[in-house]
């Protein structure tokens, strides 16, 4: 797995966009920093620029650095859930406006996948995390499900037969806000 991560993140450091297992589901993704990975990504995607993407970290420190303030209220849901949360913030900084929907939230959940982890601690950047399909279209629940034209597309893919992801879902998307407020955006 070791050369595999090397191999993704010289993608990645090169505006790449690689297939890869993550602690839910088969994503696609690219440096969230790098402005012409997020734009290649919502082309090969046909994905709505305005919609934005979620972003992997790898720890609590790293999500500091991208969201303005993180509320009170994200940190306990960060402690109590048992399982993968994505967690809409309000601000985001220094990540690309690109990556952002037009009110400049992020959607931000701190990995605890290993091979996500990894790729992360190497790039040392946050990573794009988005489902392996079109826009509009359901989510694969399998790498064989993945549309065979959008793994051609892609620069690397991960070898199916030893990474596989998690839960085969997605995870649940909370928004919060400055004041403590909740929204539940997916379960």
């Amino acid at each position: 797995m070791a050369s595999e991560i090397k191999t993704a993140v010289e993608t990645l450091k090169k505006g790449g966009i690689i297939l890869y297992p993550t602690e839910t589901i088969w994503g696609l993704g690219c440096d969230a920093t790098n402005i012409n990975g997020i734009t290649r990504l919502l082309e090969l995607k046909k994905r709505p620029a305005e919609k934005g993407m979620i972003v992997l970290v790898n720890s609590p420190f790293m999500l500091e650095q991208y969201v303005v303030k993180v509320p009170d209220v994200a940190w306990q849901l960060i402690e109590v859930s048992d399982e993968p949360l994505t967690i809409v913030y309000p601000a985001a900084r220094n990540l690309p406006a690109e990556l952002l929907p037009k009110d400049g939230s992020i959607a931000i959940r701190i990995t605890r996948h290993p091979l996500c982890k990894g790729l992360i601690d190497m790039l040392k950047r946050p990573l794009v995390s988005t489902s392996a399909n079109f826009a509009g279209q359901p989510f694969p629940e399998t790498f064989g499900a993945i549309d065979a034209g959008l793994k051609k597309a892609v620069d690397f893919v991960f070898d199916p037969l030893q990474n596989k992801p998690g839960a085969a879902r997605p995870s649940s998307v909370i928004k919060v806000g400055m004041n403590g407020e909740i929204k539940i955006l997916r379960k």
